[in-house]
């Protein structure tokens, strides 16, 4: 038996740093068989243990060896809706394949790569058991039914009735991120009538917007969202809840639940002199940009990046490092990545470190920025402070010390921000008596996803903060559950 993983076949970084094409290639049916076979295929299986929303792995590894790579997606997404997804971006390292039992004594088998492998085999081959399942019963979009909530001039009529729409009950998803499509996905298997409400233009929330098309492609994006689409989930776009409808306004329109997962889009920024400076981005807004506004179609697309020649990035999260590979591939011709502590302490997945160390991404580890310097309010430079790390903080993570007199400083004209996000108040602030943390986070029950409001329910990174999309999923479909069962009680 192979020690090792069976390589993933990738573009070459002094090609890829040119172009926005993805990076991993993915295997073919030889490879994938290949490592599929590797898989000790174990009569307790710990794998499925580290998996979110508790994929099969087993049976799917095993159906890859016959050759029944279309029988292998159909067990995939008997748990999980987002396959082509997911085999990209979750950080299977730490989750499926670090309880993979190869992994005591050798590297554990690539679950993420075989699960993308058999989503974008059935893509090829045109055979999608999701196709034929689109529902018959949405007689008409439920976008009209609320469109008539408001009358010519602009005064509410409540009395709707959508249930001739359903088959169970309706009910409102908010955000049509990882969470929010999940829980959509699972509910409209069980035969509700599901509406997802987006505030954006494109459906996929931080999968649209915040992940490089290098490490997803757009186009796998829409055919996962498709795919949900085909199971009798309406979408619809430009609505923001909060402003657009209210809550009242869903309850009273028929929908019976609702479940807000509007994810962790406010940017967090470090308070520093010269912050305000014109070069200094949020992460959130560099990708947005570059990502739903497709600034990476250059000149197709005339979006405003600044076009500079040194690029600096605050952070070590998979964020920042989707910062800084972006930004090398826009052009510039240096591009420091700044975190306060040692590359053992990165947050990001080894593999995004690996990728952008090999595309001649600067790193500056213990180190701090302490002030931004500008010309003519424009950026010229970061000063930075060197660190060392003290004691664990309450993360178990030690705590960076700045080490006097160590100041040094930076030449860059535009500053990324990629230290973490929070939740938008946007909608939080339009539902009193919601629950909320300090942060400003909603409180959900860990197991129901209930929030403290009667039919209001909530997962995600509104709930848990910023966190991975898998996590997100593993929530949406917890809530998808307890959404049900609420349901089922009458109690509504």
């Amino acid at each position: 038996m192979k020690k090792e993983k069976t390589p993933m076949p990738e573009q070459q970084p002094q090609e890829r740093i040119k172009n926005f094409n993805e990076v991993a290639l993915g295997y073919n049916e030889e490879q994938a068989i290949e490592e599929a076979e590797r898989c000790l295929q174990c009569k307790v299986p710990k794998c499925t243990e580290g998996c979110p929303v508790e994929i099969d792995i087993k049976s799917f590894i095993k159906l890859i060896t016959r050759k029944d790579f279309s029988s292998a997606l159909e067990k995939i997404r008997e748990k999980n809706s987002l396959p082509a997804i997911c085999g990209r971006v979750c950080p299977q390292e730490d989750q499926c394949e670090k309880k993979c039992i190869l992994g005591i004594r050798n590297e554990p088998v690539a679950i993420g790569r075989l699960e993308r492998f058999v989503a974008d085999w059935n893509d090829k081959n045109k055979n999608d058991p999701g196709s034929s399942k689109k529902s018959d019963d949405s007689l008409e979009n439920a976008f009209a039914e609320l469109e008539r909530i408001h009358d010519g001039n602009g005064n509410k009529n409540l009395n709707i009735n959508v249930q001739k729409l359903q088959k169970k009950a309706r009910i409102a998803v908010v955000g049509s991120g990882p969470a929010g499509l999940t829980c959509a996905g699972e509910l409209a298997k069980m035969g509700y009538g599901i509406t997802i409400f987006e505030a954006l233009h494109e459906s996929g929330g931080v999968l649209v917007y915040g992940i490089p098309e290098f490490r997803l492609p757009k186009s796998i994006l829409k055919k996962e969202v498709e795919f949900v689409k085909n199971l009798g989930v309406e979408i619809i776009t430009n609505a923001l809840v909060g402003n657009t409808y209210t809550l009242e306004d869903l309850f009273g329109a028929g929908y019976k639940a609702i479940f807000i997962a509007t994810g962790a889009g406010l940017p967090y920024f470090m308070g520093i002199p010269g912050e305000n400076l014109n070069g200094v981005y949020s992460a959130n807004e560099f990708l947005t940009r570059n990502n739903l506004m497709k600034a990476y179609l250059f000149p197709e697309y005339d979006t405003p990046i600044k076009k500079v020649k040194n690029f600096a990035v605050v952070g070590a999260g998979n964020v920042a490092m989707d910062s800084a590979r972006t930004a090398k591939r826009l052009g510039a011709e240096k591009v420091y990545l700044i975190y306060r502590r040692t590359e053992k302490e990165m947050p990001a997945r080894i593999e995004e470190i690996e990728h952008a160390k090999q595309e001649g991404i600067i790193f500056h580890i213990l180190s701090n920025p302490v002030e931004i310097i500008g010309e003519d309010s424009f950026v010229e430079k970061v000063r930075c402070i060197r660190m060392e790390l003290g004691e664990p903080d309450s993360s178990g993570r030690r705590s960076p010390v700045p080490v006097p007199g160590s100041e040094f400083e930076i030449e860059a004209q535009a500053i990324i921000m990629a230290i973490g996000q929070g939740p938008n108040p946007l909608l939080l602030k339009k539902i009193p008596g919601l629950g909320l943390t300090r942060k400003g986070n909603i409180i959900a029950d860990e197991k129901t996803c209930r929030t403290n409001i009667k039919g209001i329910f909530a997962a995600g990174d509104i709930v848990s903060g910023a966190a991975t999309v898998i996590l997100a999923m593993g929530g949406g479909k917890k809530a998808a559950i307890s959404i049900n069962d609420y349901i089922n009680s009458g109690i509504w």
